[in-house]
């Protein structure tokens, strides 16, 4: 797939994770039902009338292309991938979503060769659209404005680290800081924690419980796009079409 291909791609990629996103606010807004599925995590309305709409529309994009996306995997469906695979979260944050702190986002990633390729991440309660090319770099659309992202340095006064509003181990996060400069703490659902790396609001988070590859892949995408990267805690690049899609722990990061 050529340079320009993947240009186009990403930009025909908005329309469709914008129209998800109003399809997840106009859920939000109702008084909407929470069921819990086999592995007890909830899932609402949201999550696969969102998903229902981005699967075919992806299909349109890049014919025959496998697509992991979370609640069709749910229900059995999980495709054979290969060199090139589409991962998807409709609703990442359903705990957020349904606690209405409105830091929950619609996730969509390419992955070419075990690497995210390209990405977006929306969270349509805050306005705020994500999204980036690797090797070409990264943006924020908000306020009806489009403006480039990159990772900083680390400040001299010391690292913001992001951590699950959700999910989390204190004292394993504690353990795991030890020994570095740390200047502040802040908690954050969904994949919003890669993006506040990548535009440079915060320069670490180590995730150190279970995630799947469709939780973070987009985030992913848009933070090696602005500069920075997500490897394991043994130091090795985090890689995608794992057996199961299940991630070990990580730790994303800056440019420094």
């Amino acid at each position: 797939m050529t340079i320009q291909h993947h240009a186009d791609l990403l930009e025909d990629l908005l329309p469709i994770i914008r129209a998800a996103g109003d399809v997840v606010m106009a859920v939000y807004r109702t008084d909407f039902a929470v069921r819990g599925k086999d592995d007890a995590s909830p899932v609402t309305e949201a999550d696969e009338r969102a998903e229902a709409l981005i699967l075919p529309a992806l299909e349109a994009l890049l014919p025959g292309t496998p697509i992991v996306a979370e609640e069709a995997v749910a229900a059995g469906a999980l495709p054979e991938v290969g060199e090139r695979f589409w991962l998807v979260d409709p609703l990442d944050g359903t705990k957020e979503f349904i606690s209405r702190n409105g830091e929950f986002t619609v996730n969509i990633a390419l992955i070419e060769h075990g690497t995210p390729v390209l990405g977006a991440v929306l969270a349509p309660a805050l306005g705020r659209l994500f999204a980036g090319r690797v090797g070409a770099g990264a943006f924020v659309e908000e306020g009806g404005e489009r403006r480039p992202i990159a990772c900083r340095g680390v400040p001299a006064d010391g690292l913001t680290v992001v951590a699950s509003r959700s999910h989390g181990d204190a004292a394993a996060l504690e353990a795991f800081l030890g020994g570095r400069k740390v200047a502040a703490l802040k908690n954050a659902g969904s994949s919003l924690k890669l993006c506040l790396i990548a535009c440079a609001e915060a320069d670490l988070y180590p995730r150190l419980g279970r995630t799947m590859e469709w939780d973070i892949a987009a985030g992913h995408a848009v933070l090696a796009a602005a500069g920075g990267r997500v490897k394991t805690l043994s130091g090795e690049p985090l890689r995608y079409g794992k057996p199961g899609f299940d991630n070990p722990h990580f730790v994303a990061c800056g440019a420094a």
